[in-house]
């Protein structure tokens, strides 16, 4: 019989044919029984709890009937030890380039002379062991190591150790114990590169997905930092993809992914160069000194627009005729000692080969009244009751206030009014006179002046003199006619008939 020690093991010993058998157990050469025997109506039984080596002997029962009759069994126990499988230990720290040892460990084995030990990795044989010549008599606990170099390639290969007790004339299972590590080295970083998708120069508005990849292990850790065109440094995200929604012209520059392995305390860089193309985009549009200037001020328009390739800026005044007025292609516009004029709208148009930007601001040149003007309606000179209406206009920024004054003859004002226009109904001789407009406002002031005056009288007649001498001319011819057509009348009447030729002939 077949035993491990360690184990709880039981011989029973049975008879028949005898209604109140006798048992009794010994060893071979009378060594202690190393069990406890219980003794049933018909067996018996040796339980060795647990098994040892002292429980390796031919144990014999024996049977009395009726103390007559006696009968005996004997029985070899074989013993032997193989309890658990190998326990592999990998040290020290597994550091790719580095030796590495691995122990492996056969616990309570027994008899340790059929131990054969064998270290694979996966399927290569690394070392062989057996310990034909140990000549052990208990359990013990057997140790084989060997020692190699790891490379970066064995990661994830499996270290094997195979415990064989091939005992031929015992039958027990399992006679072969397997126990397997992965190895794990500790490497790197090492052949780090850095992936750009889509590319190197995406499109403005475009993802952007940098990835930082390296050999390594364990991972990494990971720091991304940009170097921009003005030199400073952005400390970015610790992830292996450094993600950009939507791409800018300011993330163009010099990408670094800095890996460090903790483990082997080694660091590698890596560097990708990141152009953002696309058409311009204006940045910034100002006026220099501000935008509301006064007039003579030194003005300067100033345009900034970011693209790459880099853009050509135009700057100018924005206008619909041919004389387009101001105009430069820089990013400067300068504008010395300003006029009213120079006031209105500028553009600047920023353009490449992928298209154009443009951009508007407004200069407000402010400036003192100017050419102020005077219309009256319907005359300056007037009759006695009719209205008559005065508008005062004048050109400044900010607009100025307008107001009107009735000076006297001494240059005194008698009157003020406070619109521009200024109408005067059924207007009376007193109502006649000088008028000033004034046109004020922060920056200055500019008048006029209109004279009211009363139609004279006397051009009344004037107006009759043609009729006069029409009317005298007919009287002077109608007179003599009248006068020569009575004469004849009554000459007629004497003569008894009536002939205006004879009568003018007698005349004559």
């Amino acid at each position: 019989m077949v035993a491990q020690i360690g184990e709880t093991h039981m011989l029973t010993c049975n008879t028949t044919g005898c209604a109140s058998p006798s048992f009794s157990w010994r060893t071979q050469m009378d060594n202690p029984l190393g069990g406890t025997v219980d003794n049933y109506r018909t067996y018996s039984t040796l339980t060795m709890n647990p098994v040892s080596i002292a429980n390796s002997h031919a144990y014999l029962c024996t049977v009395v009937c009726d103390e007559k009759e006696k009968k005996e069994k004997s029985v070899k126990v074989e013993l032997y030890s193989f309890p658990s499988d190998p326990v592999i230990e990998i040290s020290p720290s597994s550091v790719a380039g580095e030796p590495v040892t691995v122990t492996c460990k056969i616990p309570d084995v027994y008899p340790s002379d059929h131990l054969e030990v064998l270290l694979k990795k996966e399927e290569h044989v690394l070392h062989e062991k057996n310990f034909y010549e140990d000549d052990s008599t208990n359990t013990e606990t057997k140790i084989v190591t060997y020692s190699f170099n790891l490379t970066a390639e064995d990661i994830g290969k499996e270290i094997a150790c195979v415990a064989k007790l091939p005992m031929p004339d015992m039958d027990f299972e399992p006679k072969e114990r397997v126990s397997s590590q992965k190895l794990n080295p500790n490497f790197g970083p090492q052949n780090t590169i850095i992936i750009a998708s889509p590319g190197n120069s995406p499109m403005e508005g475009d993802s952007l997905n940098l990835t930082c990849m390296t050999d390594c292990n364990p991972p990494p850790q990971i720091v991304w930092r940009k170097h921009s065109a003005d030199k400073s440094i952005q400390h970015l995200t610790k992830t292996s993809v450094l993600s950009i929604p939507h791409a800018h012209f300011s993330d163009s520059g010099l990408y670094v992914c800095e890996v460090i392995n903790l483990v082997t305390n080694k660091t590698e860089k890596a560097t990708v160069d990141i152009v953002i193309q696309g058409a311009p985009n204006v940045t910034e549009l100002s006026i220099e000194p501000s935008r509301t200037v006064q007039e003579g001020e030194n003005v300067s328009v100033k345009c900034s627009a970011e693209s790459n390739p880099p853009p050509k800026i135009i700057l100018r005044r924005k206008s619909d005729s041919a004389d387009i007025g101001p105009y430069s292609e820089g990013s400067i516009l300068l504008l010395p000692s300003v006029t009213f004029l120079s006031g209105g709208d500028y553009e600047c148009v920023a353009e490449n080969k992928f298209g154009k930007s443009k951009s508007e601001i407004t200069l407000n040149v402010e400036y003192g009244p100017k050419n102020t003007m005077i219309s009256v309606i319907p005359t300056t000179a007037v009759k006695e009751g009719e209205t008559v209406t005065m508008k005062c206009t004048s050109s400044g920024n900010p607009s100025p206030v307008i107001s009107w004054k009735k000076k006297e003859a001494t240059g005194e004002s008698a009157k003020s009014f406070k619109n521009a226009t200024l109408t005067i109904q059924n207007i009376k001789t007193q109502d006649l006179g000088l008028y000033e407009c004034e046109a004020y406002n922060q920056f200055g002031k500019e008048a006029k002046a209109v004279k009211l005056l009363l139609q004279a009288r006397l051009e009344e007649p004037d107006q009759m003199i043609p009729l006069i001498i029409a009317f005298s001319s007919v009287t002077a011819i109608a007179v003599p006619g009248v006068a020569i057509l009575i004469y004849v009348s009554r000459r007629a009447k004497i003569n008894g008939s009536y002939s205006l030729v004879k009568a003018l002939r007698l005349k004559v």
